[in-house]
C-alpha cells in the first residue's frame, strides 16, 4: 500500500522543486537543476531524487509529445550512448558513496554551473557546430552521471548542444527526447539500488498533479516569454542553495 509523506517542511520546498521542474520540462531547460538541491536539504539526495524521477518521467512523455516534431536524432543518439557509461559508473558507486559526499557533490556542481552560467567561459560560436562524436559521449557520460545521483543532468548538456547553434524549438525538443530517454534508462538502476520505496511513489503520486500543471504552463511560457529573466532569478536561488547544501555536507563529514 502507498503511503506518502506527511512533514509539512517537505511539501514547503517540493511545491517550489516541483514547479522549476514543470517548467523545465516544458522547455526552459535547466531551471530543473535547482529540484534535487531544495529537497536534499531535509532528505537523503538519493531518495529526493527518487521521487523526483516518476515525475519527470510523465513530464518527459508530455514533452516528447509536444516536440516530436522538432528534434535532432543524430544529436540524440551520440548524447544518450554516451550517458550509458555515467549511468552505469553512478549505478555502480552509488552505494559506496555517503549522503554527506553526495551533498557536496551536488552543491559543487551546481556552483559551478552558475558560475559558467555567468561568466559564460565557454562562448556560443557564431557559426554552428556539428554534433561530435566524441564530445557527445563525453559530455553524455558526464550528464548520465549527474542525471543518476542528483538528477542534474542538464549542465553537461547544455554545454555541448548550445555550441550547436540549434534553433530555439529544436534546441528545446531534441533536450525534451534526449532526457526522456536518459529518464528511462535510469530506472533500471534506481529499482536495483533499492530507491523506489511505497512512501516515494506515493509522495510523487500526489505531488503529480501540480508537476503536470507547470509542465504546460511550461509549455506555453517558452512560446511567449524571453528565458533570460527567469534563468537570472533562478541562478541566484541554486546559488544560495548549493551553497547550504554545501556546508551541510562539509559539516556532516567533519562532525564524523
Amino acid at each position: 500500500m502507498l503511503t506518502i509523506i506527511t512533514d509539512p517542511l517537505f511539501y514547503a520546498l517540493a511545491i517550489p522543486a516541483v514547479i522549476s521542474l514543470g517548467l523545465s520540462k516544458g522547455g526552459f531547460a535547466g531551471m530543473g537543476q535547482i529540484a534535487t538541491p531544495m529537497l536534499a536539504l531535509i532528505m537523503p539526495p538519493l531518495e529526493a531524487a527518487a521521487i523526483l524521477l516518476p515525475i519527470m518521467l510523465v513530464q518527459d512523455a508530455n514533452a516528447v509529445w509536444v516536440y516530436r516534431k522538432d528534434w535532432s536524432g543524430r544529436i540524440v543518439a551520440i548524447f544518450v550512448s554516451g550517458s550509458l557509461i555515467g549511468i552505469g559508473v553512478a549505478w555502480w558507486l552509488a552505494s559506496y558513496i555517503s549522503d554527506a559526499a553526495v551533498r557536496i557533490f551536488i552543491g559543487g556542481f551546481t556552483i559551478a554551473f552558475v558560475a559558467y552560467s555567468i561568466v559564460g567561459m565557454m562562448r556560443v560560436p557564431r557559426e554552428p557546430g556539428q554534433p561530435g562524436i566524441r564530445d557527445g559521449v563525453f559530455w553524455g557520460a558526464l550528464s548520465g552521471f549527474t542525471s543518476t545521483i542528483c538528477q542534474a543532468g542538464s549542465p553537461p548538456y547544455q554545454m555541448y548542444a548550445l555550441r550547436l547553434r540549434l534553433s530555439k524549438m529544436t534546441f528545446v525538443g531534441t533536450t525534451a527526447m534526449t532526457f526522456a530517454l536518459i529518464n528511462v534508462i535510469k530506472v533500471v538502476p534506481y529499482f536495483a539500488l533499492g530507491n523506489f520505496t511505497t512512501k516515494s511513489l506515493g509522495t510523487s503520486l500526489v505531488l503529480l498533479p501540480l508537476a503536470m500543471v507547470t509542465n504546460w504552463l511550461g509549455f506555453w511560457l517558452v512560446k511567449v516569454t524571453p528565458q533570460e529573466r527567469f534563468y537570472r532569478i533562478m541562478l541566484v536561488v541554486m546559488l544560495v542553495l548549493s551553497l547550504e547544501l554545501t556546508r551541510e555536507g562539509v559539516m556532516e563529514l567533519w562532525a564524523h
